[in-house]
């Protein structure tokens, strides 16, 4: 196991081991499983902007540490576009179970990195076709070209897991 260490400061993050399970891997991907070492690091997104800044940082340093670099450029623009959605639709002030956080792990098995994002929200994530005046929507465009296979579970009693493979 490979333990990581936030360098922010205190009580800015709280980081945790071992969310998902040992050895989770998303259901619908578990085909594309190889051997190889295994390792995870999770930790809790504060509602604010700086959190998809902060969890890049966050996965480039992950990443670095278990030797897969090369990865960070894509899988940074992966994270950050999840990290905005769950932020921004899975985080409801009205509903009563939102005040659990955003949680964000990185699951490595082999050469494929998981980055998993759990939010108390029930809005589902939807691959959609923006207009051409439109502001936003090709977040999950970008999180398909760039990820082997990515999705969506919801979890109970509320809330969902979104998640991404890369190689």
């Amino acid at each position: 196991m490979i333990n990581v260490q936030s360098t922010l400061a205190h009580g800015q993050w709280t980081t945790f081991d071992w969310w998902p399970p040992v050895g989770w891997w998303p259901e619908a991907a578990r085909d594309l499983l190889v051997s190889g070492p295994h390792a995870s690091a999770t930790f809790v997104l504060p509602p604010a902007a700086l959190s998809v800044h902060s969890a890049r940082i966050f996965t480039s340093g992950t990443l670095s540490g278990w030797g897969l670099a090369e990865l960070s450029e894509n899988l940074e623009l992966v994270v950050s576009e999840l990290a905005t959605n769950a932020l921004r639709h899975g985080l409801r002030l009205n509903e009563p179970h939102s005040r659990r956080p955003v949680h964000m792990s990185l699951v490595r098995r082999g050469p494929l990195v998981t980055c998993a994002f759990t939010d108390p929200g029930s809005s589902v994530p939807v691959l959609r076709y923006p207009g051409p005046l439109d502001a936003g929507g090709l977040g999950l465009h970008i999180v398909d070209s760039l990820s082997m296979r990515w999705g969506w579970s919801a979890l109970a009693p509320h809330g969902k897991i979104v998640w991404a493979v890369l190689s």
